[in-house]
This record gives structure tokens, sequence and C-alpha cells, in this order.
């Protein structure tokens, strides 16, 4: 049955919304936001950056929201606006009221939220569980998408290593603060959150879910994916298996680009910013169009 997501009580979301400011005060742009009317309920929009490229919207990771992209959206807001959302069925300020029965539900919802905007065409980033869900907007709503641009998409493209998921749920059941630590270390060896992120991250654990994970592409849709696309890869990541996806796109999907970061984790974002920013905005100015709306 469809689940609503939610937080597990009223004192949960209120602790969360707290440190949900905590992490405005790291946006590193002046900011415009909405709540955009949807299906499955309210979708909270970050907007920053102004230009003539393409909007990028961005869609962030599993227990995040919008917010977690303050390290890199002025490096992404280079001649266009950026919009920030907070995927409904996850933690944030958007709220679910409709469940997401299908995973096609997902490119309803991101065209309702365009339509709620007034764009058109966008580009579209995604990191670890925002990259599956920008994966199915390409799939489903791909007339209203210029680009698609995954980062980490583990189990996407090529399965997780049963390993990984093992130890991913033996993460997950360990609520404590050495816990959440011992795997973002094992997740990103080297790279440390701040006491305002983690804060925010541990809050959301509270959120019960109700969003998909991601499963393998069938060599079918595959295929048929249609959206220009750059998938980027940290090559030591202990989630994804790059060569693996490689292989897979350079056959079904010849015209994709593959970038695999050595030496970095599934936080590649954050491991090596300057090489995936300048990657991921070359890939849209080649895939730039005039908007046709907003």
């Amino acid at each position: 049955m469809a689940k609503i997501g939610r937080f597990s009580s009223d004192e949960a979301r209120e602790a969360y919304l707290r440190s949900y400011e905590a992490m405005e005060g790291l946006w590193p742009l002046p900011a415009e936001t909405a709540d955009v009317t949807t299906s499955f309920g309210t979708t909270h929009v970050r907007r920053s950056g102004a230009g003539d490229g393409l909007p990028l919207v961005l869609l962030h990771g599993v227990l995040g929201n919008g917010l977690h992209w303050h390290s890199v959206v002025e490096g992404l807001a280079q001649g266009r606006p950026v919009l920030a959302l907070d995927t409904v069925g996850g933690p944030g300020r958007s709220v679910q009221t409709a469940p997401m029965a299908r995973e096609a539900d997902f490119g309803t919802w991101f065209a309702e939220v365009l339509d709620g905007l007034g764009l058109e065409r966008v580009h579209v980033l995604g990191e670890s569980a925002g990259a599956w869900h920008a994966t199915l907007v390409g799939l489903y709503a791909a007339e209203r998408v210029a680009s698609v641009s995954l980062i980490e998409p583990n189990g996407v493209v090529a399965r997780t290593p049963w390993r990984a998921l093992l130890r991913l749920v033996r993460f997950g059941g360990d609520r404590t603060e050495e816990g959440w630590r011992a795997m973002s270390e094992w997740l990103t060896p080297g790279l440390t959150m701040t006491e305002v992120e983690l804060a925010n991250v541990r809050a959301g654990q509270s959120f019960r879910l109700a969003v998909r994970w991601a499963r393998p592409l069938k060599d079918a849709e595959l295929a048929s994916f249609t959206p220009p696309l750059l998938a980027i890869y940290g090559g030591a990541s202990v989630v994804s298996d790059p060569p693996a996806a490689q292989r897979r796109i350079a056959v079904l999907l010849p015209g994709a680009e593959v970038v695999v970061v050595p030496g970095a984790g599934h936080g590649v974002r954050a491991q090596a910013p300057a090489r995936v920013v300048d990657r991921v905005v070359r890939f849209l100015v080649r895939h730039d169009e005039v908007p046709r709306g907003g």
C-alpha cells in the first residue's frame, strides 16, 4: 500500500524545522522561496541566481532537502536560475497529502511543480536518491527536460553491491551520533559534516519516508532514455559499481556521458566540488536552449 511521508510526531516536525532554519544560514546566495501546490501536496522551492540559461532544478538525496546543495549552488548558478526542491515524501518543508503509488507519479509531480512555477523546460540534476528521482523525471516527463545529470546514481544503472546494502541496513539500525558518523566515514571517507548539517540529517531520521528506493533500469528503459544524460561516479564508491555502469551505458545509451572521479566515494560532489560543478556546468551549456516560460 502506498504511503504518505510524515514526521513521527508534531514535536519531531518542530525540531526538524528548527534544524532547517539553521541550515538556511548556510545558503550563500539571495533566494526566493515558494510552496507550489501539486496533486501530491505542496512542494517547497528555493530559487537563486539569474541569467539567460535554462533553469536548473536540483533534487537531493535521502534524508536531505534542497538546502544540502548550499556548498555548490554558487557554481551551478552561473548565468541561470537554480531551483532547489524539497522532494515530496521526504523531510523538508514540502508537505505530502497523497501517495506516489507509481514511478510515473514522479513525472506528474515534477511537471506540476514546473507548471506552478511557470516554467516549460528545465535541466535536472539529482544526487544519490535524487539521481533516481531525476531518472524517473527523464523517463516520465521527458518533454519538460532539456538534460538530466546524475551524481552517484547508485542502484539505477548497475546494482548496488549486496555487501553495501547489508551494511546500510546495519547502519540504519544505529541512530546514535556515533553510528551516523561511522556511516558517513564509510560512504564519504575524509569528509565531515558541519554540526548544522549533521543536526539536520539526524532530525530528518524522525521522518517516515514514503519515496521508493532506486532499482536498476531495464535494458529497454535505459535505451529509450531521450534527454541528454551525464552520469558522475566516485571511482572508489562503495555503493556504486562505476565500471559496470559505464559499460552498460556505453552499450545501451552510447550518446550519454560518463565521468568517473578517481579516489572519490559516494560523496564525490563534496570531495571534488570544483571538478563536479565544472563538468555539470559545461554539460548544461551544451544543452541549453532559450527558455520558453518563466
